[in-house]
């Protein structure tokens, strides 16, 4: 699957400016970085798309690692987003080539993603800039420790 998702799928994306290697790409647009993930179900046979999109700068992730443009991937993104064939949690409404025993059903698989390529560019174009720099400016702003319960008072004996 992977084979033909890069023989299919990454031609069309990287002529919409996409680069980096395969199962993670990123689009530099100045100002910020429209990310692409590969997301691949650990038991085999499916696969998700997820989205993010950063500020071109350096930052600190969720995590608390401080990750560089280069190596930023989808899910260290604070704005973030999941393409599937159909929606719900479960790995069955994922992208599934379990079943896939030629050539042209893997072909199948891989053209079914292009089909998302316009929704994915308009996921990007409906993520925030503003929405982004709050996001990490709240990861990046210290949360105040949560304050001790009172004391129980018990009765004397």
């Amino acid at each position: 699957m992977i084979a033909t998702l890069k023989a299919v799928v990454l031609p069309v994306w990287r002529e919409r400016g996409f680069a980096g290697s395969f199962p993670h790409l990123r689009r530099d647009r100045g100002e910020q970085i429209d990310l692409i993930t590969f997301q691949f179900d650990r038991n085999g046979g499916g696969f998700v798309i997820e989205l993010g999109q950063c500020k071109s700068a350096d930052f600190t992730t969720a995590g608390g690692q401080l990750t560089s443009r280069e190596k930023v991937r989808a899910w260290d993104a604070p704005l973030r987003t999941r393409i599937q064939p159909q929606p719900g949690s479960s790995p069955q409404d994922w992208f599934r080539f379990r079943y896939a025993t030629t050539p042209d059903a893997f072909i199948a698989v891989a053209k079914s993603v292009l089909s998302f390529t316009e929704t994915i560019e308009k996921a990007f174009q409906k993520f925030d800039p503003k929405t982004i720099a709050a996001l990490e400016k709240e990861l990046l702003d210290p949360v105040p420790p949560p304050r001790p319960p009172d004391p129980i008072q018990l009765p004397l004996l």
